[in-house]
């Protein structure tokens, strides 16, 4: 191969590289707008047969966590609560988890807000299976285990995630059906006392 016949070829090679790299930040500014999308259109809460509604005061509940604390919503009035029904087996969930810490680390102290993940343990695989799940993601916020169901009938999460934002006083303020990432977390929250 002479100098030229290479030369086009590493130019053709480097073009290449660079179409790959445009279309898959395409693709995640796409991915990111759709999310952003379902989080505004989740979190008009107005709908009828929808349950809880933005407003109502958010039920309060007792439960045990994965270290074994009890823990009732009731407890964090005064702060914002990220209230976050989840299991190990849903990708959605997956997805959402890192995003859910790094806001967690970044934001929690100074944004006064508190997250709770409720595990929808009666529909997932275990304690065992939290436990790997919470050490593998490496998750630092409280997980109260929800063993009986009752609790994620109460609010409705029959598509996980489902995520409640609680306002201060207790009341609900949105409520977000699928994967949350860090800015739309930020967004909600910002916009509640």
């Amino acid at each position: 191969m002479n100098k030229r016949n290479f030369a086009l070829a590493v130019v053709a090679l480097l073009i290449g590289i660079f179409l790959v790299n445009v279309f898959q930040d395409q693709q995640e500014k796409k991915q990111r707008e759709e999310a952003a999308q379902l989080a505004r259109e989740s979190m008009d809460l107005s709908n009828a047969g929808q349950g809880l509604t933005k407003g109502d005061s958010a039920p309060d509940f007792e439960l045990t966590t994965l270290a074994g604390e009890k823990v009732k919503l009731s407890d964090y009035k005064g702060q914002k609560v990220i209230l976050n029904f989840w299991a190990t087996w849903c990708p959605p969930c997956k997805a959402e988890m890192p995003h859910m810490q790094k806001y967690y680390e970044k934001n929690a102290d100074k944004e006064n807000v508190e997250i709770l993940a409720v595990n929808l343990t009666s529909l997932d695989d275990g304690k065992s299976a939290v436990q790997e799940f919470v050490d593998g993601y490496e998750l630092t916020f409280p997980i109260p285990m929800d063993e009986d169901g009752e609790i994620g009938d109460e609010y409705r999460a029959f598509t996980i995630p489902t995520t409640y934002m609680v306002d201060t006083k207790g009341q609900i303020r949105h409520k977000i059906v699928g994967p949350m990432n860090e800015e739309m977390m930020a967004e909600m929250v910002e916009g509640m006392n």
